[in-house]
């Protein structure tokens, strides 16, 4: 239960991120945007490490290094989400980011790729994503 709570209010803070950052481009640019949402969202997560102080820090050199350069992934989903914003509306960029995130957990849970425990799929999440992609379709219309 708490895991699906944390999983509507990232969905939900993303979508307001992305409006957020649509409405920022708009005055000063795409990049800028996404350079304000990565200084004040590194400022938010120092305050937040250093008010947890769990000591977690000290295992950083047990990470890695490829999986340090996920945080460089967020400037490109920022100008790629404004784009798509600015190009096709909220609904529907949410929509298709959705469908690429569940294509790209598919592939990745039934091949075991990143070191992930490998997943069965069957039919059933088949026509999972393909109502998914008949809803996006209907949306677009």
């Amino acid at each position: 239960m708490k895991g699906s709570l944390f999983a509507c209010l990232g969905g939900a803070l993303i979508t307001l991120q992305g409006v957020a950052n649509t409405r920022i481009s708009e005055d000063i640019g795409t990049w800028q945007a996404a350079t304000i949402t990565q200084l004040t969202g590194f400022i938010v997560a120092l305050m937040l490490m250093m008010l947890v102080r769990d000591k977690q820090w000290k295992r950083f050199k047990r990470v890695k290094p490829l999986y340090l350069s996920a945080g460089s992934f967020a400037a490109l989903i920022i100008f790629t989400n404004v784009t798509s914003i600015q190009s096709i509306g909220v609904t529907l960029t949410i929509a298709v980011v959705l469908i690429a995130q569940l294509g790209l957990t598919f592939l990745i849970d039934s091949n075991g790729w990143f070191g992930v425990v490998k997943q069965k799929m069957g039919l059933p999440q088949f026509i999972g994503i393909g109502m998914m992609i008949a809803g996006v379709l209907i949306l677009s219309l």
